[in-house]
């Protein structure tokens, strides 16, 4: 065997005694090569064969795995049932609650119709039926049969709620008090175990949601048609309590069920019509608004509870009653219901009963202050911790209420003024606030939100400005030096201060793409109003200027004069807007202006030539003539590069 450290011949050297053979050599050096390859291959296994194994037996070896530890799996979701399973199991179920509880009450009409068993001996087998339906359902839901066992304790709590109604209403065998305490007693127990705090994995929404529903039927069991409003209102709101309370506690255990207070916020609002439409006089002002401020203040507390995330919240295993309990993980939207549906009924049910009230007492004059009121209420609940999203709709009521504060405080040109500084303040604010959180991970709602609402009060501004000189108070007899003008150049302000936020906005360097666009079209928005409302105000002027008494015409030339002045207006006004769209180097200017200048066109052509006498038309003509060729003379000369920029665009497409 060749030695793998001995050298390898020099292939340069010719071997002495053979003639320069270069195929020979070759052949000699590649089997040379070849040897020492396996001559030091042979040696490297050698050297593996007699080391590794001590070094393998010297290392710690690892810890053994238990055997019975598996690794988690993460639960595949469950099949969706089929029609015939729903059919089977869901349909039929609540068809069969349905004919179970009508069922029942015919009976006990053709028991009294009959006169089988007399009114005590109903009443007590309605009792006992019902309590026994409810107490065999447990036996159904601790086999974990949860459908058929809610069926059970629904047809059972009807039956209750129907025995105690009929010993009241009908045979008049309880007392009020003792029939209401009775009709209590059902619903905590129903309470009670929906809550389940033997079992909380028992625990149950449908269940809550039944209890929820016999608090709320029991005033209308028990009602004689009298008015009872310290009552009704006082156990309304204890019910309300108990049920933000409840909502509280199943959050502090990551299981919310927010659902419950919809329907305690509905059926408040609910009993407060029916109330209002039968009961209510002014005498009940006082009482009235202080019942109302407290429903307000109980759901209005139900957004501030940052523990709850907004992200994916474990379901509840038996909020559907179908008995299967899933591990998947409820929509983060079910929290937009107290974080956003509850706040807005909330404030649309205390705003508009507080209006309702106030206009049945004659307090118009009071409704601007509580609107104003309501505004920094919300202002003020923005400082306490809640969630983006709460936080975005407690500042858009305090602005709604803001906006609403206006028309009903003040008059005239101060509404449409009062939006549009509305609008500047919420745009300047909804740049700050974007700058802000621009380097931050997380998207805040709050800026696309005061965005929304200052373009709201924007257009409102701005409907306000072209429809004011309709309800203005007697006309102007002085051209420009008159209140109207003066509102027209404070709107003019307010739109070149929002399109200048706007443009301030789209140069910041960082920002959601989204957010660029919003900014543009409410910059392209704010430059259009502009001149828009500039140019109505120019020509209500040049009617004043022609028309100074009343809109009558002082001499015969007044209304050839007029369109005259117009049609210079539009041209010169077309021409200047055209000359800062040069220098600034915008299109959307220039096409703004080219646009006025074809309407300055048509105008001439179409109404000048015919209405006009012959000297008015020659200063028309020569007038527009003049500046058309002016214009003209600067596109021809390219004084803004169009040419060379568009060759410049085509080559780069075409490289």
């Amino acid at each position: 065997m060749p030695d793998p450290d001995a050298p390898i011949p020099n292939p340069g050297i010719p071997v002495p005694g053979q003639g320069p053979d270069p195929a020979a050599q070759i052949a000699a050096q590649i089997a040379a090569k070849v040897a020492a390859l396996e001559a030091r291959i042979e040696r490297l296994e050698q050297i593996l064969a007699t080391q590794l194994p001590a070094q393998v037996s010297a290392a710690t070896p690892p810890p053994p795995r238990p055997p019975h530890i598996q690794p988690a799996r993460s639960k595949a979701a469950p099949p969706k049932d089929s029609f015939e399973e729903r059919l089977g199991s869901q349909i039929f179920n609540r068809v069969g609650i349905l004919a179970l509880l009508l069922g029942a009450t015919w009976f006990l009409r053709l028991a009294m119709d009959n006169h089988w068993i007399g009114p005590l001996g109903r009443v007590l087998v309605g009792l006992l039926a019902g309590a026994a339906l409810m107490l065999w359902s447990e036996r159904f839901r601790r086999q974990n049969v949860i459908a058929f066992s809610y069926s059970l304790k629904a047809i059972g709590s009807g039956v209750l709620y129907l025995s105690l109604w009929a010993a009241f209403q009908l045979y008049q065998l309880l007392p009020a008090p003792a029939a209401f305490l009775l009709m209590l007693v059902v619903t905590a127990w129903n309470a009670f175990m929906a809550l389940s705090p033997g079992d909380p994995s028992q625990a149950s929404e449908l269940l809550a949601v039944y209890a929820l529903a016999g608090a709320f039927a029991t005033p209308l069991l028990l009602s004689t048609g009298i008015n009872h409003q310290a009552f009704l209102f006082s156990y309304l709101l204890a019910i309300d309590l108990a049920t933000v309370l409840l909502v509280r506690l199943r959050q502090s255990q990551s299981q919310p069920w927010p659902r419950l207070l919809l329907i305690a916020l509905l059926s408040t609002i609910a009993y407060f019509i029916a109330w209002f439409v039968d009961f209510y006089s002014p005498a009940q002002l006082v009482s009235t608004s202080i019942f109302l401020a407290l429903f307000f203040f109980t759901f209005l507390t139900v957004p501030l509870a940052p523990e709850l995330p907004v992200t994916c919240l474990p379901s509840d295993p038996q909020q559907d009653g179908a008995g299967q309990g899933s591990d998947h993980p409820v929509p983060a939207q079910l929290a937009a219901i107290s974080d956003i549906l509850l706040p807005l009924a909330n404030a649309a049910f205390a705003s508009l009963a507080l209006y309702s009230i106030l206009e049945d007492a004659g307090h118009h004059a009071a409704l601007p202050w509580f609107s104003l009121l309501f505004a920094a209420l919300y202002l003020t609940v923005l400082r306490l911790p809640q969630r983006a999203a709460a936080r975005a709709i407690h500042l858009s009521l305090a602005v709604v209420f803001l906006t609403i504060t206006v028309p009903l405080k003040a008059s005239g040109a101060a509404i449409p003024l009062a939006w549009l500084a509305e609008a500047v303040s919420l745009f300047w604010a909804a740049s700050r606030f974007e700058a802000a959180t621009s380097s931050s991970v997380e998207a805040d709602p709050l800026p696309r939100a005061l965005r929304l609402l200052a373009t709201g009060a924007l257009i409102l501004g701005f409907l306000g400005l072209l429809l004011h000189p309709l309800w203005i108070g007697p006309l102007p007899t002085t051209a420009f030096l008159n209140r109207r003008f003066a509102t027209a150049l404070a709107g003019i302000l307010a739109f070149a201060a929002s399109a200048a936020i706007a443009r301030a906005a789209l140069h910041r360097p960082s920002g959601p793409a989204a957010s660029h666009t919003a900014w543009f079209q409410i910059a392209a928005a704010s430059i259009i109003a502009l001149n828009l409302v500039a140019l109505q105000a120019g020509v209500l002027e040049i009617e004043t200027f022609w028309y100074p008494a009343s809109g009558y015409a002082p001499y015969s030339d007044a209304p050839l004069q007029t369109a005259l002045s117009i049609s210079a207006f539009f041209a010169l006004y077309g021409a200047a807007l055209l000359a800062v769209g040069f220098l600034r180097r915008s299109a959307f200017l220039r096409w703004q202006a080219l646009i006025l200048l074809q309407l300055a066109i048509a105008k001439t052509f179409l109404y000048d030539v015919r209405n006009l006498s012959q000297g008015y038309r020659v200063v028309s003509f020569l007038g527009l003539g003049a500046l058309l060729m002016a214009i003209s003379f600067a596109y021809q000369k390219d004084w803004l590069s169009l040419r060379a920029n568009s060759s410049a665009t085509i080559q780069s497409s075409e490289d």
